[in-house]
């Protein structure tokens, strides 16, 4: 067998592989779409954060059903509004959308997020949070398991 055949073998199985793997992926779920969501599309839906949270904190559901595994949310924090310690059930995923925010977990350095920016949250690891911006500050959070947020003392 020549290199020229070797080669065109190796081609041929990997986009059969490829092939099979773009047709099975497209099926996707009959359950879900994709989907986009922007944190200043008008259509989305604002809904009171949980009582301890600044007041005129919004929370939109963006994915999921809050009270299962896998939802995921914006969460707007007026300007300069802080967040008291408080802790969650479930680890967090979150990328700040807009605005920045200084979040401090328990025992940890602070860190300063700014747009773009990713964090992870632990779960039951008590943490609290203050937007620092003259603008709301959006977070996407996305939670593993239901979402809940129970409010502690330092």
């Amino acid at each position: 067998m020549t290199k020229l055949t070797s080669s065109f073998l190796v081609l041929l199985a990997l986009s059969t592989t490829v092939s099979n793997t773009s047709a099975w992926a497209s099926k996707g779920s009959p359950k879900e779409l994709p989907l986009t969501k922007a944190f200043d599309d008008k259509e989305l839906k604002w809904g009171p954060a949980p009582a301890f949270m600044p007041q005129g904190s919004e929370l939109a559901m963006l994915h999921g059903d809050p009270s299962k595994k896998n939802s995921d949310v914006f969460l707007r924090i007026p300007a300069n509004g802080i967040i008291p310690s408080h802790w969650h059930t479930s680890a967090e995923r979150m990328v700040l959308v807009s605005g920045e925010m200084l979040v401090t977990y328990e025992g940890q350095a602070p860190l300063t997020l700014k747009a773009g920016n990713y964090a992870y949250g632990p779960a039951k690891f008590k943490h609290d949070a203050a937007c620092k911006s003259q603008a709301p500050c959006v977070l996407f959070i996305a939670f593993e398991g239901p979402i809940d947020a129970i409010p502690t003392t330092k």
